[in-house]
């Protein structure tokens, strides 16, 4: 069961699924569990989740390692997915 409550801050356009925020708190132990209490939370982000986003976390872009701990000390941002190019 996740213990840490992780504060996720979220991109601008992201503010009309969550009431206006652009940090939510939700309890996640991994990046995964934080993308799915995101969507517990805010069912709206299922959409822009299922297509894909990058969790920058303290300054790292985490593609795909959704197995990463995930702590409150650290500083979480979701962004849109960034793409090689």
């Amino acid at each position: 069961m996740p213990s840490g409550r992780v504060k996720v801050h979220l991109w601008s356009g992201l503010r009309r699924f969550t009431g206006g925020a652009t940090e939510v708190e939700v309890e996640a132990e991994t990046i995964a569990q934080m993308l799915d209490a995101l969507v517990a939370t805010h069912p709206g982000l299922e959409p822009v989740i299922e297509a894909g986003v990058s969790v920058s976390l303290d300054g790292e872009i985490i593609p795909t390692a959704t197995h990463i701990p995930v702590a409150p000390e650290n500083e979480i941002y979701l962004m849109q997915r960034v793409k090689g190019g």
